[in-house]
């Protein structure tokens, strides 16, 4: 009498396989004939913003560098004049918000505005490595454009030890600056 047990596996694994294929098939008409969220006032996918910012941080904590100087007066006011050319109408200015900045996806957030539990402000708490990572690199799909090729190395260190030191009392001639007085 001979053994028949080999071919259930066989109709296991083409089972497994016609499985996977439905799955890719679904996904396929889903996209091209359903309504996935591509505009901006679409919920987001579940675990969107997981998906996305793990990676993000992986990468940020392997590339992250150290400022190659200290603060002072000149780096602040560097980084203002940047800022208001390059960031502000998007991110804000000291006590002005960007009315469409909320209707971006992601928002963008804005870097002078406490945030809603704490003290912090804006990306006052982040280590400067990260910000300047953001600031060269940019942040795909959030409208965040990479300024490697726009600005120098010192003008990116510039805004991101502004905006490191959010939080605390700039002098004067920078809040000038940053309120529009001076251009």
């Amino acid at each position: 009498m001979a053994n028949k047990s080999g071919g259930g596996s066989g109709k296991l694994v083409l089972g497994f396989l016609l499985g996977i294929a439905a799955v890719v098939a679904a996904v396929f008409v889903y996209f091209r004939f359903g309504t996935p969220p591509v505009a901006v006032a679409d919920a987001p996918f579940p675990f969107e913003r997981q998906i996305v910012h793990v990676p993000l941080n992986a990468r940020i904590d392997r590339e992250m560098k150290t400022p190659p100087f200290g603060t002072s007066e000149d780096v602040f006011e560097g980084g203002a004049h940047i800022y208001m050319e390059q960031c502000a109408s998007c991110h804000g200015t000291p006590g002005h918000d960007v009315a469409h900045a909320r209707y971006m996806y992601p928002s963008a957030p804005q870097l002078w505005k406490k945030h809603a539990r704490g003290t912090v402000v804006g990306v006052s708490d982040d280590e400067p490595g990260e910000t300047y990572w953001k600031v060269a690199n940019g942040i795909r799909l959030s409208g965040m454009p990479a300024y490697d090729h726009i600005l120098t190395e010192a003008q990116m260190w510039d805004v991101t030890l502004l905006l490191k030191n959010a939080d605390k009392p700039l002098p004067d001639p920078v809040t000038q600056i940053l309120g529009g007085a001076v251009r």
